[in-house]
């Protein structure tokens, strides 16, 4: 029975897949062209309609019912030990590249937290992204929605906003030395490359079956965390084996057989840089402003001023960004969480939204909190005594580990 609901579950898998990859086509010849046009009404008879309608149910249910498309050509890949692959992946960064992914996340996220609204949408849904990449600090990444495009450039003068609905387009200045998950993030190389160092060489890697990703043969790679209180059980990665570009990343939790994120190719190919296709382009009548990259970050913004401990829940502290002494990195590999404090209001309103959004409250002799569970990401929110800050804990480990830090935060003085 469990064989079945497994097999069952991957065609399930397959064929969103497969739709997905349809969809990426429609986009025209180019397959970095925008999306069409929606909305046009196309008068036919009723008849026609029908049949055309039919014709379309009949070729989901057959792409439902079979292997995907790219399933049923073999893939023959070289074997690479799976040390090597994620030595390769990690050395081949630099490489340009033009292609349309997407992400589907599902964490499960409470909703309405004030200063992470946008992480919230980034990581329950589906992300629709079109990607250039000229090097890891020369790049474009559009977001695609139904009504129109939410655009980033890095290029080596700064970064710049697009957002297509408002007709605006907003230079950031400064960096962002610290900020909260984009887009951009979740592009296949981006993730992978990230996970690859944040696990380091002590986690376990092994091969996986070879498999097609946008029509190209990949090497798969599983890394393991060798940490028993990372919530995160496993990350799959395919790769492309000439160029080791990343072409899909599957993250899982525990005891499930579907990811907590998968963000795929469905199209994409070696690109030429292009000067201006990486420049941001004002048009006839469009709008242009200036801020701080400060302003970006949501409640990361409104830190405060605390001193952090040097080990929390038995787990020692990591070097944190240059200027932002005040956040706690704490623990290795797919077992790290942060740990910061906001100040004022800002704080007191991200703490009320999280417990009306479904979190779990927490109270303690002179303190009270409350518990955020997801899939893979799990958080507490602590106000420790009057006066005091906001503290909000969160990372890829167990609640429990972060309930124990809570506790010791909760003592101050350490």
């Amino acid at each position: 029975m469990t064989t079945l609901s497994a097999t069952a579950s991957r065609l399930t898998y397959r064929c969103i897949r497969e739709t997905r990859s349809l969809r990426a086509k429609q986009h025209g010849s180019d397959p970095f062209s925008a999306p069409p046009a929606r909305g046009r009404l196309v008068s036919v008879v009723a008849g026609q309609t029908r049949r055309r309608w039919a014709l379309v149910a009949g070729g989901v249910a057959l792409l439902c019912a079979l292997p995907t498309i790219d399933s049923a050509f073999p893939v023959t890949v070289p074997h690479v030990a799976a040390a090597q692959v994620r030595k390769d992946i990690l050395a081949a960064e630099d490489q340009p590249y033009a292609g349309y992914a997407e992400s589907d996340a599902s964490f499960g996220l409470p909703t309405g937290l004030e200063g992470f609204s946008g992480v919230t949408t980034l990581l329950d849904g589906v992300t629709r992204m079109r990607v250039w990449q000229a090097a890891p600090d020369r790049w474009r990444v559009d977001v695609l929605n139904d009504v129109g495009e939410n655009d980033t450039y890095q290029t080596a003068h700064g970064s710049y906003l697009w957002n297509s609905a408002s007709e605006l387009l907003t230079k950031v200045i400064g960096q962002y030395p610290v900020r909260l998950p984009r887009a951009a993030d979740l592009v296949p190389p981006a993730l992978a490359i990230r996970l690859l160092r944040e696990a380091g060489p002590h986690a376990r890697f092994s091969e996986l079956p070879s498999r097609r990703v946008a029509g190209i043969a990949a090497i798969g790679l599983r890394v393991t965390p060798n940490d028993p209180d990372s919530t995160i059980a496993q990350v799959d990665i395919w790769t492309e084996p000439s160029r080791w570009l990343p072409l899909q990343v599957e993250i899982f939790g525990h005891g499930t057989s579907q990811p907590a994120i998968e963000t795929e190719f469905l199209q994409v190919s070696s690109w030429r840089p292009n000067q201006a296709t990486l420049t941001p382009q004002r048009g006839p009548g469009t709008a242009f402003t200036q801020t701080d990259a400060s302003n970006l970050s949501g409640a990361l913004s409104d830190l405060g001023p605390v001193i952090l401990p040097s080990s929390l829940a038995g787990r020692p502290r990591g070097a944190a960004p240059t200027g932002f002494s005040q956040i706690g990195i704490y623990g290795r590999g797919l077992a790290t969480f942060v740990v910061l404090e906001i100040d004022g209001s800002t704080g007191l309103s991200l703490l009320s939204d999280a417990l009306s959004g479904g979190g779990i409250p927490l109270k303690g002799p002179h303190w009270y909190g409350v518990s955020i569970n997801t899939k893979i990401i799990n958080a507490v929110l602590l106000h420790p005594r009057a006066g005091a800050g906001t503290f909000v804990l969160a990372g890829f480990v167990e609640r429990k580990v972060l309930q124990k830090a809570a506790g010791q935060i909760a003592m101050d003085p350490w």
